[in-house]
């Protein structure tokens, strides 16, 4: 009765009811910034249009957003067209090499930015390999060689695309017999932003005996919108053994160690103090293309590479569950214009980071398998995460 009474008496108090709301404007302003957190955290995802194929197909553009990351992913090669990330001053920059309209990407023919390569990312010695004995031939595109699928790989085909938590995922069914390739192969490609984190999830199947290496070939430029050069980044990778190329750069089969060579990059390095060296396997790339073997397992995340610019300060860090990675620094760029816009890039303008099985692996026994039968489900995954060093 007596705690009935004093709730009845505060009732009554204008002071108490004072109180009461100072404490309910208090919890809105809690329950309001907690929901705006959540928001920021899981980020957005927004579709428009980016144009047409030749054949009048439809490309769509998503740009996915949340704290210190936006990326646009679009569905003409499942490619990343940007990624805008802040430097040490907090100044928004795109930090990957691409075109402002689609008609830039049509008329490339040769630098793959940005793209989802395969059904086989890198090179197949002739374009033969055997499966259980029964010899297969894709198209030869690269001197002697076939790269990145062949004529028509991957990277030329428009995905369907769905929005899910975060990003986007992209789906491409390659029928039996695509490019020579055996097999009716299902990929998912998954884009996601994390806190200043571009994630991609590979899923692949396949219903006859196959072959499959699945990456994405960003050109990255940290300094931002394609400035300068990357011959003064420096670089590490966590990699004892990397794998030496013939002069169709095709792997030996050997595991070399980097140990004494210009291919030491375990201990962060500038990419250009040795790219000049008269070493021959860099004189065959014309610098480096070439895979590195990385320490753990396959199938386990672990460190890739970290490239740390020192103008802006920005610093990317790779991690894969893949077995290599192929760091190319931008050889073969040219400075080619393409598209209405006529815009190209330079020699040297970017590197890539492709996390990978290794090059010409259905040649070599002793690589990791990129051999896939049917029932199995091959899941791989590899984040570009994007943070900033001081002077």
């Amino acid at each position: 009765m007596r705690y009935l009474a004093a709730k009845c008496a505060s009732g009554s108090n204008p002071a108490g009811r004072r109180d009461r709301e100072k404490m309910t404007m208090s919890l809105a302003k809690v329950i309001l910034l907690t929901m705006t957190t959540a928001m920021a955290a899981h980020g957005t995802v927004t579709k428009a249009t980016f144009g047409n194929t030749s054949d009048g197909t439809a490309v769509d553009i998503y740009t996915l957003k949340t704290e210190g990351i936006e990326a646009q992913v679009m569905t003409y090669g499942a490619r990343v067209v940007s990624i805008k990330t802040p430097d040490r001053d907090g100044k928004v920059a795109n930090v990957v090499l691409g075109y402002s309209a689609l008609d830039g990407y049509l008329d490339d023919g040769k630098t793959y930015f940005g793209a989802i390569v395969g059904r086989y990312g890198n090179r197949i010695a002739l374009g033969k390999f055997s499966i259980d004995g029964h010899q297969y031939q894709v198209p030869v595109n690269n001197n002697a060689n076939s790269l990145h699928g062949g004529t028509v790989g991957f990277d030329k085909q428009v995905w369907k695309a769905h929005e899910v938590a975060d990003g986007v995922e992209m789906t491409l069914v390659s029928k039996d017999g695509d490019q020579g390739y055996p097999g009716t192969l299902t990929a998912h490609v998954r884009y996601t932003v994390h806190h200043g984190a571009l994630r991609i999830d590979y899923s692949v199947s396949t219903d006859k005996a196959t072959v499959v290496n699945l990456t994405n070939h960003s050109y990255f430029n940290l300094a931002g919108d394609g400035k300068g050069t990357i011959l003064d980044n420096e670089m590490m990778i966590p990699a004892d053994k990397f794998t030496p190329v013939d002069a169709g750069l095709i792997p030996t089969g050997v595991l070399a160690p980097v140990e004494g060579t210009p291919f030491d990059f375990r201990k962060a390095t500038v990419i250009g103090k040795r790219i000049n060296d008269d070493n021959e396997q860099l004189k065959i790339a014309g610098g480096y293309d070439h895979n590195w073997v990385l320490r753990g397992q396959n199938g386990e995340m672990k460190t890739a590479a970290r490239v740390y610019e020192p103008g802006s300060g920005r610093v990317l860090t790779v991690t894969t569950t893949e077995p290599g990675v192929q760091f190319y620094s931008g050889n073969f760029l040219d400075g080619t214009k393409y598209g209405k816009a006529q815009e190209g890039f330079v020699k040297n303008a970017a590197l890539c980071l492709e996390t990978q099985h290794f090059p010409d692996s259905p040649n070599h026994p002793s690589f990791p398998t990129t051999e896939l039968k049917p029932g199995e489900t091959r899941h791989s995954t590899t984040t570009f995460t994007f943070t900033t060093h001081a002077k």
